[in-house]
């Protein structure tokens, strides 16, 4: 299933584009389901061949997960939950949702493409970052040992040796969970295209910038900017100022991903006719290729290079937790597992190269530790 998520400043014309783009897929030959976040919803999408429209609406998947747990928690003594039309929903829930119908559609081989209005930016690159985040919690909460004594009380109670608790109804669940997060490479630009959509202007800049380093951290970077330009034919002054900081703006956004024009009009496109033509047809740009970590090693020392296109030093954090290397930039954080060479080193720099700019990369060196190193292996490296 291939997945198109749009992303943009707010009132830049996300819901908009992502239905344009919608269409234009199923117009392709796709059968394609376009997620919607709760608000308004474009005219022209009804009855469109090949394609499914969905709502998600935060507060509806959070009492439907509240129903699929409600077993496991009426069995927990002395605790009472509420029904789910009593339950609170916690921040990111909108996001937790998308993923959730994202997981479903995969499962259930709805599309062969599933375009999702992903909203603001923040949003946007929160829900690429949400599955990995995922798995970080149930590692944190469920580490190796753990799943082993569960897999040994789960052949317990089959065979009749153990009575069921609470806690099978939690290891129960655990496999279908992990499973959805398989099929779900939000950050593999492989299968999940972002675009992110913007008004140029100047002071769209620098939150399209923050935005395109925070998917980098997460393996992700934007396959094109969908640029919401001036029609032709204006005149004046106002409109000659104007063009020019949309000129200035383009050739700045040109430089995170290759730009498409979307002219603007006086009016919302009023039906599927005119939403397939703000988009052009097929796909004309390349893939692009995930920014990964690479390590390289010399003088008894590797060294692990993580692109992070337009980070600045003041916005980067680093540290080492256990076998993890903790990557804090943009408002995001990635814990990125260590191999078990890097593991078995002790981190001695790093520095952040070309800050600012489309080039920009975090470099950390890292020295074996004589004390999980044999000698001669320490010697074969160059160390001592």
């Amino acid at each position: 299933m291939r997945t198109i998520l749009l992303t943009g400043p707010g009132g830049a014309g996300t819901t908009t584009l992502a239905a344009a783009t919608a269409v234009r897929t199923a117009a392709d030959g796709a059968r394609t389901l376009l997620l919607l976040r709760p608000g308004r919803r474009p005219a022209g999408l009804d009855g469109v061949p090949g394609l499914a429209v969905a709502a998600v609406p935060p507060l509806a998947a959070v009492e439907a997960l509240w129903s699929s747990a409600g077993d496991a928690l009426a069995a927990v003594p002395g605790l009472t939950p509420p029904p789910p039309t009593s339950v609170v929903p916690l921040p990111g829930t909108a996001e937790l949702a998308l993923l959730a119908r994202l997981a479903r559609a995969a499962a259930d081989d709805e599309a062969d493409t599933v375009v999702v209005d992903a909203g603001p930016l923040e949003s946007g690159t929160a829900l690429v970052a949400l599955p990995g985040a995922l798995r970080w919690w149930l590692d944190q909460a469920l580490p190796t040992r753990l799943r082993v004594l569960g897999a040994v009380r789960t052949a317990a109670v089959r065979s009749g040796a153990a009575a069921r608790g609470p806690v099978d109804t939690v290891l129960d669940a655990l496999p279908p969970l992990e499973a959805a997060l398989g099929r779900l490479p939000l950050a593999d630009p492989a299968v999940t295209e972002v675009r992110l959509v913007a008004v140029p202007r100047a002071g769209a800049v620098p939150a399209l910038r923050t935005a395109v380093t925070a998917l980098a951290l997460h393996g992700q970077q934007p396959a094109a900017v969908l640029a919401r330009v001036l029609p032709d034919g204006g005149t004046g002054e106002w409109w000659a100022a104007r063009a020019a900081e949309q000129d200035a703006a383009l050739a700045t956004l040109a430089e995170l991903a290759p730009v498409h024009r979307v002219a603007e009009a006086a009016q919302e496109p009023a039906g599927a006719a005119a939403l397939a033509g703000l988009m052009p047809p097929g796909d004309d740009d390349p893939p692009v290729a995930a920014p990964t970590p690479t390590v390289d090693r010399g003088d008894g020392a590797r060294r692990m290079v993580l692109p992070l296109p337009f980070a600045e030093r003041g916005d980067l954090e680093l540290t080492r937790w256990q076998d993890d290397l903790v990557v804090t930039v943009a408002g995001t954080r990635r814990s990125l597992r260590l191999d078990s060479l890097l593991r078995r080193c002790v981190v001695t720099g790093g520095a952040l190269a070309d800050a600012g700019t489309a080039r920009a990369r975090l470099e950390v060196a890292f020295t074996p530790d004589p004390q999980q190193w044999p000698a001669a292996l320490l010697a074969a490296e160059g160390s001592t």
